[in-house]
């Protein structure tokens, strides 16, 4: 009988482990996408948009999310409901977050709410990686290490509601930083088609970026492309 009952406890604890290696196998990732967002294309649309509290944003890319995902192009997401963002916890980062990681959104706000979504949607299922403040950390040093805007210009490709190809924006962004981007376009209030978002590839360690694995279906850019001025 106690041996019995020892195999019971046995596959009991098995199943059991069974199933958080599961919960785990579940919330894994191959890499991250690192997505910057234009401003100007964010508020040139017919819904526009709000400047936060903190006031106008620099006209340059700004953080939308650092963004885990897999190979095969699924991705997890709000990986831990009890991991809820703390703003004391990224104190030193909030002059930066303002600065980089602006919101757009309306009504106009602080930007705690989007940080907030982005964390424990995206954040939380690097816990492997990151804690919080390591995770906002990590995004706003690859950003910087990019220096897009910069490239672009370099390339003469300048925010100034001119159009461009989809293959000078590339180039001018391969030939700045070393990667190629995928390129989202939105729309603005008369149709055309306007540089909205760059997706940008970074290793499971979070540190690095890499080719991308695998791009993202997002909304697609037509022959000529406006860089609108913000």
């Amino acid at each position: 009988m106690a041996a019995r009952s020892s195999l019971k406890i046995s596959v009991a604890l098995l199943l059991v482990l069974g199933s958080a290696v599961g919960y785990c196998a579940a919330q894994d990732y191959d890499f991250f996408y690192l997505v910057l967002q234009w401003p100007g294309s964010y508020c040139n649309t017919k819904q526009s948009c709000c400047y936060p509290k903190s006031g106008k944003p620099a006209a340059d890319f700004g953080i939308h999310g650092l963004w885990p995902n897999r190979d095969d192009g699924s991705y997890p997401q709000n990986c831990n409901p009890d991991s809820e963002f703390d703003p004391s916890k990224v104190s030193d980062l909030l002059s930066s977050l303002r600065a980089n990681w602006p919101t757009l959104a309306c009504p106009t706000n602080d930007g705690v709410r989007f940080w907030g979504h982005e964390w424990e949607k995206h954040g939380t299922c690097a816990a492997d990686v990151f804690d919080e403040h390591g995770y906002f950390q990590a995004a706003l040093r690859l950003r910087d290490d990019l220096g897009v805007l910069r490239a672009l210009t370099a390339g003469g490709v300048n925010p100034d509601g001119g159009y461009y190809t989809i293959d000078q924006i590339k180039g001018a962004i391969s030939q700045g930083t070393g990667f190629e981007p995928y390129v989202e376009c939105n729309r603005d209030e008369s149709g055309n088609s306007q540089l909205y978002q760059l997706y940008f590839c970074v290793n499971a360690a979070g540190d690095s970026l890499i080719e991308c694995p695998v791009l993202p279906r997002g909304r697609p850019c037509g022959k000529r492309i406006e860089f609108p001025a913000f």
